[in-house]
Parts: C-alpha cells; sequence; structure tokens
C-alpha cells in the first residue's frame, strides 16, 4: 500500500486520505468475498486488521506519505515517509515494489554533516527522513572531539567581563587552530560515512569552517552549503539541504 498523507497537498485537506484508505481496502475485500476464496479472504482481513491499527497509531504525526507491505503472517514493511506517494493499492503474491525502489534512489542513506565552530551535528537520513543522530564537541582544553553526552557542564566564570574574556579567548584560539581542529575530526567522520553507508554527503556551516571540513575529508562531498543550521529542527535542516 503506497498512500498519500501530505497534508499540504490541495487534494488532502478535507482529510481525502481517509477516503481513498477505506475505499482501497473495501475493494480488495469485495474483489476476494467474489472469488469464493475463503481461505484467502481470511489473510486479507488479518492484513486489513494490521493496517488500520498502524493507520490509528500514525494518525497524529503524518508526514508525507505512508507505506506498508505486509501479509497475514508478519507487516514486513511499514514506515512514514517525507516524500509525496501515489495512491496505489495492490494485493498480489509478490509486493509491489516499484514506487519504493523509486524513492530509494532519488533519496538513498544520506548525511548531513552540520558545523558551528566547536561544534559538529550528523544527521544521519534515509528515504528523506532521520534516521539518527550523532553530536561532536570540541574539548578545547585538550584539544579533543568527543560525541556530546547531554548538557555540557562549563567552567565557572564571574561576571560579565569575565565571560566576554573567555569568548575573545576562544575566538583567538579558533582562528589560529581551526584547520588543525577539523583535519582531527574528518577521520571520525569518514568512518561515520562509511559505517552508517552514505551515498550522498552534504556539509552545512558558515565559511570558512564548512569548507575547511569538507577539504580534509577523504569522502567525497556532494555540495557546501554557506548557511548556520546547526540548532535547527532536522526536519527544517532536511528540507532545506534535499527538498
Amino acid at each position: 500500500m503506497y498512500l498519500n498523507t501530505d497534508l499540504s497537498d490541495p487534494d488532502q485537506q478535507g482529510g481525502e486520505w481517509k477516503i481513498h484508505l477505506k475505499n482501497g481496502l473495501n475493494n480488495f475485500e469485495h474483489y476476494l468475498k467474489e472469488g469464493g476464496n475463503d481461505e484467502e479472504l481470511e489473510n486479507y482481513r488479518e492484513v486489513k486488521k494490521q493496517v488500520k491499527k498502524f493507520m490509528g497509531e500514525i494518525e497524529r504525526n503524518f508526514m508525507r506519505g505512508v507505506i506498508i507491505i505486509a501479509s497475514a503472517d508478519e507487516v514486513l514493511f511499514a514506515e512514514r515517509v517525507q516524500m509525496r506517494l501515489e495512491n496505489e493499492f495492490e494485493w498480489q503474491e509478490t509486493p509491489l515494489l516499484d514506487q519504493l525502489k523509486s524513492l530509494a534512489e532519488k533519496y538513498p542513506k544520506t548525511g548531513i554533516i552540520l558545523v558551528q565552530q566547536n561544534q559538529v551535528k550528523l544527521i544521519d537520513t534515509n528515504l528523506n527522513q532521520v534516521k539518527d543522530t550523532t553530536e561532536y564537541e570540541l574539548d578545547v582544553e585538550e584539544e579533543t572531539w568527543r560525541i556530546k553526552q547531554g548538557p555540557r557542564q562549563g567552567r565557572s566564570a564571574t561576571g560579565l567581563g569575565s565571560a566576554n574574556f573567555q569568548k575573545d579567548l576562544f575566538n583567538e584560539r579558533y582562528e589560529a587552530n581551526q584547520y588543525r581542529w577539523y583535519k582531527n575530526i574528518a577521520p571520525k567522520l569518514d568512518k561515520q560515512a562509511k559505517d552508517r553507508e552514505w551515498k550522498r554527503i552534504f556539509i552545512v556551516g558558515e565559511a570558512p569552517a564548512s569548507k575547511t571540513l569538507a577539504a580534509e575529508m577523504n569522502k567525497d562531498v556532494e555540495d557546501v552549503i554557506l548557511k548556520n543550521m546547526l540548532d535547527h529542527e532536522e526536519s527544517k535542516v532536511i528540507e532545506k539541504v534535499l527538498d
């Protein structure tokens, strides 16, 4: 089942997805009843029950489309996707994978690397949606990149003047050491790209940080987007980079 649930689609303003879903499922049942195959009808009703259960669970958190591949024995694939689909319902021996294959080719496993001075965030995507995120933060004193574990406990500083002094001191060190710092993290990012099987890589951040990091990575970077989006929602980043 491929179902368009894109609520921004003008054709979906009245909840038309519910009508398409109901008609698609009922058409199968009507067809199987006419065929007189009680076992096949029973199998289908089990699938129908699973489909309706899944749709009920995700109705309050729709994306643009839903893909479900199921048999009476198990749900083989059930995913919300962030791409608009053509409504398609099939009941046959083997699943119809044309739309899914087309989407996998258009939106393969992709890594988006957000960089901002002493912070680097990875967004691992597949089929145009977030699968995982990882954040690195530079320990300036030890000059070591570490995976960020919860809120960072900064060193205490007294007064606004002290805070400004610390910021100025960091900026001086950043200007002097940024090339070496990004060179140090580049192998970690190359390994992430390999382990996650990224087919495309994008780096997003202000220059010169993003351009420096792209130059230091061994993996091919498809594009460098000169925009600071490290604090943006992942969905907004994907929309900006991939759509």
